[in-house]
């Protein structure tokens, strides 16, 4: 019954999406990865790596090196340390940290509590383990969470919360009085938080980044989702999960059967990156200074309008002015039509939408916006 509910979701839409427009030549707007240029040194540390490194045996808990630097950072910023031995593990991208976290405490008749628009593979997973969603929409404009409702949706079988700051696709971005009424929604109960902060150093316009770990009572009950890929500005599959050591002993259960190994030399590269703050420290204003510029170029030269964003690498614009197109189906025109792949926003719900949406990704070398924005401007 499970798997053939699965049949019914976009699963692996925008990697697909992505594919395609590598395979075709086209600009591929619609990835989840940033494709900027290495920072400087990760380039220059590959060469200085000792030869040993290239064959050592790594823990399926990941390099410990690199571990320790995550412990490292997590308490320069939010003055909480977190256990690299047993409370930090590395997983193969964080799709891979996602699956373990929810597999080691969901089960069958589990209810969790999932914020729409969501990130497209938190559903597949909560459905994998037989555990039910039960869908909150965050309030537009701004995206934002109505605590009133989620209160009223929480019942004796809610097992675990979702939430994703800053926020794919809507670039929302949790503020503290959010974090104060999750931890009121939670007082009391043993529901488990899973906070997903992958883009957590992509914040824009003076918001900051409200993570569960500057919140002790929450932080007693919350895995940490992250990804080195934002961190370190890198494609490179290599996320993290953080977690209180009884709650991490359950999901390195998970990752003892799903752990694919690890490679020493690029954990290493990233372990030295994280040690130089500068390279995540910056990221907010690179990536501000992309989106404001990518963001003015479309609305002087096409007729796209964007949604204000606050956080992530993904910009989400309204199509109403030129089309009446469901957003599939426009998504695919511009493909076809003109060589620019996008993601539509129905993507990102369980139910069939009719909004004019789509979600860029500006995360990406600016000659490459600017001839998406050239061929955007001939609609």
């Amino acid at each position: 019954m499970i798997y053939s509910k699965l049949f019914s979701i976009d699963l692996g839409l925008v990697a697909t999406l992505s594919e395609n427009a590598r395979l075709a030549g086209a600009i591929d707007l619609a990835g989840n990865y940033l494709s900027d240029d290495l920072p400087s040194s990760i380039a220059n540390d590959l060469k200085n790596l000792p030869d040993d490194m290239f064959n050592r045996v790594v823990s399926t808990y990941g390099l410990i090196e690199l571990r320790q630097e995550i412990s490292n950072k997590m308490r320069f910023q939010f003055d909480r340390t977190y256990c690299p031995e047993k409370e930090i593990t590395i997983t193969n991208g964080s799709n891979h940290a996602l699956f373990a976290a929810m597999t080691a405490f969901l089960e069958e008749g589990d209810e969790v509590i999932l914020f729409e628009p969501a990130a497209e593979n938190y559903l597949p997973i909560i459905m994998l383990s037989g555990a039910r969603p039960i869908y909150v929409t965050l309030k537009e404009p701004d995206f934002h969470i109505d605590w009133e409702e989620v209160t009223r949706r929480v019942t004796g079988n809610t097992k675990m919360i979702i939430i994703n700051t800053p926020h794919n696709p809507t670039g929302m971005v949790l503020s503290e009085l959010d974090m104060l009424r999750l931890q009121k929604v939670i007082n009391g109960t043993r529901i488990i938080v899973l906070s997903d902060e992958c883009f957590e150093h992509l914040i824009y316009d003076g918001a900051s980044h409200q993570s569960v770990a500057l919140y002790p009572k929450l932080a007693e009950c919350s895995i940490i989702v992250n990804s080195m890929s934002q961190s370190c500005r890198v494609a490179w599959p290599v996320g993290y999960c953080v977690a209180p050591a009884d709650m991490m002993q359950q999901i390195r259960y998970i990752l003892h059967v799903t752990d694919g190994g690890h490679f020493a030399p690029l954990q290493m590269l990233l372990a030295q990156c994280l040690a130089k703050k500068e390279i995540y420290r910056d990221l907010a204003q690179r990536y501000g200074r992309k989106r404001d510029r990518f963001n003015q170029m479309m609305t002087e030269r096409t007729r796209f309008v964007p949604v204000s964003t606050n956080g992530t690498c993904y910009q989400l614009f309204s199509y109403a002015k030129i089309s009446d197109e469901r957003d599939k189906e426009f998504a695919r025109r511009l493909f076809d039509e003109l060589g620019v792949a996008t993601v539509p926003f129905s993507t990102f719900f369980h139910e069939k939408q009719k909004r004019s949406l789509l979600r860029f990704n500006f995360g990406r070398p600016d000659e490459l916006l600017d001839r998406a924005v050239e061929a955007l401007s001939r609609l």
